[in-house]
């Protein structure tokens, strides 16, 4: 963590000693006890602590902050102040959605946080999706290739099929969608396990508002391939996107 000033800066010509210790023990010993308790503990815990405290001044802004920057996420604070509000007050979570709105503003315009990293742009495979798309590779020993795929909001890709291997979407973040040809779309959440036995023609990507993250693991096989076809347009997208059947 930076070193803090802000007690100095605001109050070492009134209270010099407070002003001290709340930079040089405070800041600079507890929260830099990195070994002891990871930063992003610490913010969660401070959050927690000023909110039960009923504290909604700029101190606890300060903090949402800091618990963003250490990569709480708006999903995570928010479920963090769901939470809180059965034990220190309906009120108390209600006072600091502003601020964690406040905080989080500039979220939507991000990638979801997802578990394994975004990765890189997905140029290679940019002509069988619409949108923008993000790879990181996880595993390809043994022929076993693991990928974290990243689907920006409205992001999908084409429509394709796995031949003789199939494949497995293991959701993490966001929320997207997976549709097979002739089926209804099923939206997917993380948690969600999408199991893609090989010659079936399908696709997936984000929904319209969310990043959408999911590990895919190709089931090995001899003579495994990809097949593309064509697009899932905008017009059969919108579709789905407002419930009618597909």
């Amino acid at each position: 963590m930076a070193k803090q000033t802000a007690g100095r800066t605001a109050l070492g010509d009134l209270a010099p000693k407070f002003a001290e210790l709340n930079d040089d023990v405070l800041f600079g010993e507890v929260w830099s006890r990195k070994d002891k308790l990871a930063t992003r503990d610490r913010c969660l815990i401070t959050v927690t602590a000023l909110i039960s405290k009923g504290i909604f001044d700029n101190s606890l802004k300060y903090h949402l902050q800091n618990a963003k920057n250490n990569g709480v996420s708006k999903t995570e604070m928010v479920e963090v102040l769901t939470h809180l509000a059965f034990y220190v007050g309906w009120p108390n979570a209600w006072a600091a959605f502003p601020l964690v709105r406040e905080v989080y503003a500039d979220e939507k315009s991000s990638p979801s946080d997802s578990l394994f990293g975004l990765g890189e742009e997905n140029t290679a495979f940019a002509p069988y999706f619409i949108g923008k798309s993000y790879l990181k590779a996880l595993n390809t020993k043994d022929g076993l290739g693991i990928y974290n795929v990243t689907f920006e909001p409205g992001c999908r890709n084409n429509w394709h099929i796995h031949h003789n291997g199939g494949q497995i979407l293991l959701c993490t973040d966001g929320e997207g969608w997976y549709q097979e040809w002739g089926k209804p779309a099923q939206k997917l959440h993380p948690g969600d396990v999408v199991y893609i036995a090989p010659e079936i023609k399908h696709w997936h990507g984000a929904s319209k508002d969310s990043w959408f993250s999911h590990i895919a693991i190709g089931i090995p096989a001899k003579a495994a391939s990809n097949e593309w076809c064509e697009p899932v347009d905008d017009k059969q997208y919108a579709q789905l996107e407002h419930g009618e059947k597909q």
